[in-house]
């Protein structure tokens, strides 16, 4: 019971782990990781984290840490930056409505703009065990899932929906979307692997350097790292909060009893499910962090991160390179793609 695990940690003593919200710095159609310099790039994502991000971000030239200077996570030497493909509706007239996202339980402030919830953790939420977590270095990326899986069998550990219940409802857990409307909305998760090569900063599919030893929750503990891939590093994590509510009424919803959601990539299953992440630590800070006994927000303040305000979160942006509509009612998804295409029937 994964929210069992995260109570616990907040009342027992622990070793360093990180949970921290960002607000959205953007959303649009640009991905540097997997279509540098592409605008647009095939699908909307939603980022948070710094304002280092941009078609173009080059791995060897560029220590984001270093070069951010603002960011929308609570701990403000953070210049990440994470994204995933955005949530839409589809009406039974065919048109897309994005759906909003709202701000996680038990994170710093109420007013959070969009964005998502962020874990750094290490064996589990009690422990780092008896290996050393090394923090990523600059220049650092990866991916998790893909946007070309289509089937059940082809779905990535980690990777999971849950149908909200309250905001504080984390299991069970589902591959697919939710099938029936959410009272709360719809939580996307995301965990990477968190075993690395120790050789490559990143890989042509932005996958081989990592391996994941997870087996199905990431926030369980995860078996020994391979040796071909020996160093143990912070498991990443996303909790992305989409606010379905608006669109729970099933006379919206299509005439034969299917789901109405579709990833802004038009997957209406829910295998395409995926993310990316760029490294952007100023300095030694997130080792610094992984090295200490600190809890979730309780890093902040200098012990040992600097963290800021949500307003301060909430003002940091970036320019939109696109310059495409991505909100109100849309007669296609932004780029038009058609995986899992499905046709309405009024």
């Amino acid at each position: 019971m994964k929210w069992l695990i995260i109570a616990l940690a907040l009342v027992a003593p622990s070793q360093a782990g990180l949970r921290f919200g960002c607000s959205t710095l953007s959303i649009q159609r640009i991905d540097p990781l997997v279509e540098p310099g592409r605008v647009p790039s095939a699908h909307v994502h939603q980022i948070v984290g710094g304002n280092v991000f941009a078609p173009t971000m080059n791995s060897s030239g560029m220590d984001i840490g270093n070069k951010g200077t603002c960011t929308t996570c609570f701990f403000s030497e953070d210049f990440s930056n994470y994204w995933t493909a955005v949530l839409y509706f589809k009406a039974r007239n065919g048109t897309y409505k994005r759906v909003p996202i709202y701000p996680n339980a038990q994170l710093e402030g109420d007013n959070i703009k969009g964005g998502m919830t962020v874990y750094y953790t290490q064996v589990d939420f009690n422990t780092n065990g008896k290996d050393k977590i090394t923090a990523f270095k600059p220049g650092f990326r990866m991916t998790v899932g893909s946007p070309m899986i289509n089937s059940k069998d082809k779905a990535v550990p980690g990777l999971r929906y849950t149908c909200l219940q309250t905001k504080l409802t984390r299991f069970p857990e589902t591959v697919e979307f939710p099938t029936a409307p959410c009272p709360a909305g719809i939580m996307a998760v995301h965990h990477f692997p968190a075993c690395w090569d120790g050789k490559n900063l990143d890989s042509p599919n932005h996958q081989d350097h990592m391996y994941d030893t997870a087996k199905d929750s990431g926030f369980a503990p995860a078996g020994p790292c391979p040796a071909s891939h020996p160093v143990r590093m912070p498991q990443v994590a996303y909790e992305t909060l989409w606010d379905t509510r608006q669109f729970n009424d099933k006379s919206l919803w299509p005439t034969d009893g299917s789901q109405p959601f579709v990833w802004s990539t038009g997957d209406s299953k829910g295998y395409s499910s995926h993310a990316d992440y760029i490294f952007g630590w100023k300095g030694d800070s997130l080792q610094k962090a992984m090295d200490s006994t600190c809890m979730f927000d309780a890093c902040g303040n200098g012990n040992p991160l600097k963290s800021q305000t949500v307003a301060q979160m909430n003002a940091c942006a970036v320019k939109d390179n696109v310059g495409e509509s991505t909100e109100g009612w849309l007669t296609s998804l932004p780029g038009n793609p058609v995986m899992h295409k499905r046709e309405f029937q009024a």
